[in-house]
């Protein structure tokens, strides 16, 4: 089932054209990750605390299909496609209307406190199955 979350298209997510920059995109995704992660009912400053893991994105495969304008309403969606022990690839779209503005292939990894690959944490690795 998709994670969705709405988001608003802000003057400051504009270019001169008046169309969302591109790399705002990423942050509609890291937004809508976020809080598809708290949806789980995961807190990831407790992970870090009590695991000593976070997340770090790996690797992004991104296709920009239309733009998106200012005063837009578009919703992020999130699905898992992939869980490994310590790695996380999701399927993100930002959506206006139904109608897919940008997609991604997202990689997330886990990392220990020295910045090396971790396991996924127990409790998230549950929440996803």
């Amino acid at each position: 089932m998709s994670h969705r979350f709405p988001i608003r298209v802000y003057y400051e997510d504009t270019d001169l054209a008046g169309i969302v920059y591109y790399a705002n995109y990423l942050k509609f995704i890291e937004r809508g990750r976020s809080e598809w992660v708290r949806g789980l009912g995961l807190d990831q400053a407790a992970m870090k605390r009590d695991d000593g893991v976070v997340f770090a994105v790996r690797r992004v495969e991104a296709d920009y299909h239309k733009p998106a304008h200012y005063d837009d309403q578009l919703v992020v969606t999130t699905d898992v496609e992939a869980v490994t022990g310590a790695r996380l690839v999701v399927r993100q779209a930002v959506e206006r209307g139904g109608e897919v503005l940008f997609s991604a292939l997202v990689t997330i990894v886990a990392l220990n406190e020295g910045g090396a690959p971790a396991r996924l944490p127990a409790a998230f690795r549950l929440k996803l199955h």
